[in-house]
């Protein structure tokens, strides 16, 4: 029968306590034995999860010690803790927390005989931990037939309520899976990827699908290729809180950055966009006075609407004063804190108001019709970055004012169906056709001879005149180049600003593809803006009818000229290369171009994880960090996830100008020449 005594004394004073006895010890009369085999010190967690477990439960193991003695052999009253020393620290902590008093009485068992290094030595090596699968599926046991929550069960195994979570959400992952994980089929990261949903038989019918690829980011894409990932416009555009109110669900990654789920239910999550681009929709129609709005996710690329523009106005007095006094004011201020380094805040709160007025009457300079509103509408798109994109100023066929019916000869009419008839469609005459098909007056023909000037001439003369007249004008429009740069760019202009007109005799059709069908969100990006705000600035300045652009274009200085005609010109370049299309000769072409016009694409394009890092493969991505930065920073993200390694390469890559080959210009020969002879000048200065 083991001996229990509990002792408060020093071992001079008690009595002889034989081996294995059961003794009540002070906690300060314990110390950590010096033959304790471990040396690497036990960490903070887990004294922390001793702690807990203690304080919830009491010591489940008795510690094992043996008297301390002194130089002499002479017992001191204290105790070594052969084993149990992290225990011995967890009572310390609870010490610490003044949970207990130092002198709380410690159960231990006293060890006289065996050798106290190699039992230390014993209880460290033979014993085996039990499997994870195993701890994971007791964890959510314990919240599903105690009913304690991730809180509960975190105090009282000391972890943080994360780590229930996770633990719990991998005990609910398929028996069939956790099976796989005992036996070794799946690893404890492949197992996590797995733990993202909770439908065991999704679960199931995604491992059964998996290739010889199953890295874990290859199962969670698998996972939850239905679903929507927080990061997603949609998502960020609707938020959280409403798709939740609405009862739709989010999807957690406990085990990955998962930068706020994925949405389980993407029609739902459609829907709230829907509801809420309506609403923004019929804001601004009511406001703003438009006959339509009509809401789109994506932009109705090809929807076949003329568009119109706003156009300059003059401002009211009152907007020109106020204008004017704002500026005065604004310049005042400028000059009175320039060399201040930081402004005061009444000052710069009066700065932001003069800012906000400036544009606010800069607005206004700029205006439709009032017809084109009354028969215009808006799109309301949802952008790349999860805002509402507002497009106004777009015409229906319906809505188009009738133009006048097309004067075939100078007087109106035509000939349809064998008549000749007036502009009012009255029937004039009847007619033949001559053998290559030109219509011929029967009257023509009997009265040749009446001599009536008023007459109209026959088609066919008309159509041999005027080709004689082409010919003359393809004739002096080639000897003349300004004035061919003039007629160029009014046909360009003519069809890039009036869709749906003729108003050009040159033969010149500009096709410009949308390049948002080949690149998502492009159209929000810097570069989009900048072109939408250069043409959007052209369309404010065209004349409202198209019978006036030739002036417009003839009025316009040298300077001008060129930068309107650069501008349409711009818009038909495609260099987008397709996998169905062989176009070598026009692809080199638009390298030359890129050449010739020194195109920096570090300008416009930067490495992040959704435009380059997170679309290629690993290989790829550490190709570009070892180019851009070199071998060693390669090395560092070498042994990453892929997903943690496209975010590391995006950082490093943040600054360096890396382009990949696609997108890369040979540097032309002319910038070379020109920073050598502006090094030139310098040096001569």
């Amino acid at each position: 029968m083991t001996n229990i005594i509990e002792t408060t004394a020093t071992i001079s004073e008690a009595p002889a306590i034989e081996n294995g006895a059961v003794l009540f010890v002070p906690l300060n009369k314990l110390k950590k034995s010096p033959k304790n085999a471990r040396k690497t010190p036990h960490s903070d967690a887990h004294i922390e999860a001793l702690a807990a477990s203690i304080a919830a439960k009491g010591m489940l193991q008795n510690l094992v010690v043996e008297p301390e003695t002194d130089a002499d052999g002479q017992p001191t009253g204290c105790y070594c803790v052969i084993i149990g020393e992290g225990r011995r620290l967890a009572q310390m902590l609870r010490v610490k927390r003044k949970q207990i008093k130092k002198t709380e009485a410690i159960r231990v068992v006293l060890d006289t005989e065996n050798d106290a290094a190699e039992i230390s030595l014993d209880e460290n090596v033979t014993r085996e931990a039990m499997h994870p699968a195993d701890q994971f599926e007791r964890f959510r046991e314990l919240a599903e037939n105690r009913g304690w929550g991730a809180e509960d069960i975190a105090a009282r195994f000391g972890v943080t309520a994360h780590v229930v979570r996770q633990r719990m959400r991998l005990g609910a992952v398929s028996p069939k899976l956790m099976q796989v994980y005992r036996d070794g089929g799946l690893t404890l990261e492949q197992l996590m990827a797995f733990a993202i949903v909770d439908d065991p038989a999704r679960q199931e019918q995604v491992y059964e699908n998996l290739s010889w690829n199953k890295d874990p980011s290859t199962i969670r894409r698998d996972l939850t290729r239905m679903h929507i990932a927080a990061t997603d416009r949609r998502a960020i555009f609707v938020g959280a809180e409403v798709y939740s109110e609405a009862g739709g669900v989010i999807l957690r990654d406990l085990f990955t950055e998962d930068r706020g789920g994925f949405y389980e239910d993407a029609g739902l999550l459609d829907r709230l966009v829907i509801k809420k681009l309506d609403g923004i929709a019929e804001s601004v129609k009511a406001e703003e006075g438009w006959k339509w709005a009509s809401v789109h996710i994506d932009y109705p690329h090809g929807n076949g609407l003329r568009r119109t523009y706003p156009h300059s106005v003059a401002l009211s007095e009152e907007d020109e004063a106020a204008y004017a006094a704002a500026q005065t004011e604004y310049n005042a201020l400028t000059e009175q804190y320039d060399s201040v380094e930081e402004l005061p805040d009444d000052v710069d709160q009066r700065f932001g108001e003069l800012e906000a007025e400036i544009e606010r009457i800069d607005a206004l300079r700029h205006a439709y019709d009032a017809d084109e509103i009354a028969r215009g509408g808006v799109f309301v798109i949802l952008s790349h970055d999860g805002e509402a994109r507002i497009e106004r100023g777009f015409i229906r066929a319906e809505d188009e004012q009738p133009e006048a019916k097309d004067d075939t000869n100078g007087e109106g009419g035509g000939v349809i169906d064998g008549v000749r008839v007036n502009g009012d469609g009255e029937i004039i005459e009847e007619v033949d056709r001559e053998e290559d098909g030109n219509p011929v007056s029967t009257r023509e023909t009997e009265e040749e001879d009446a001599g009536d000037v008023g007459k109209p001439q026959s088609d066919g003369l008309i159509r041999d005149l005027t080709s004689h007249r082409t010919l003359g004008l393809r004739l002096a429009l080639g000897e003349q180049p300004d004035m061919a740069l003039i007629a160029v760019t009014h046909a360009l202009v003519a069809q890039t600003f009036y869709r749906g007109t003729d108003a050009t005799c040159l033969e010149i059709r500009p096709t410009s593809s949308y390049l948002a069908s080949h690149a998502d969100g492009i159209e929000d990006t810097a570069a989009g803006k900048a072109l939408a705000d250069r043409h959007a600035g052209w369309a404010a300045d065209m004349p409202r009818d198209v019978a006036d652009l030739w002036g417009f274009v003839a009025g316009l200085d040298h300077a001008s000229v060129m930068a309107l005609f650069a501008h349409c010109a711009s818009l038909t370049v495609n260099a987008v290369k397709q996998p169905w299309e062989k176009k070598p000769h026009a692809h080199a072409t638009a390298e030359k171009l890129a050449t010739a016009v020194a195109l920096d694409m570090t300008a416009h394009w930067t490495p992040t994880v959704r435009a380059y890092l997170g679309r290629v493969t690993k290989a790829h991505i550490l190709a570009a960090v070892r180019e851009a930065i070199g071998d060693a920073a390669a090395e560092r993200i070498a042994g990453l996830k892929k997903t943690e390694m496209a975010e590391a390469a995006e950082q490093l890559l943040a600054g360096t100008g890396w382009l990949p080959a696609a997108l890369r210009t040979v540097r032309p020969t002319w910038l070379d020449d020109r920073q050598e002879a502006d090094a030139l000048q310098i040096a001569a200065e």
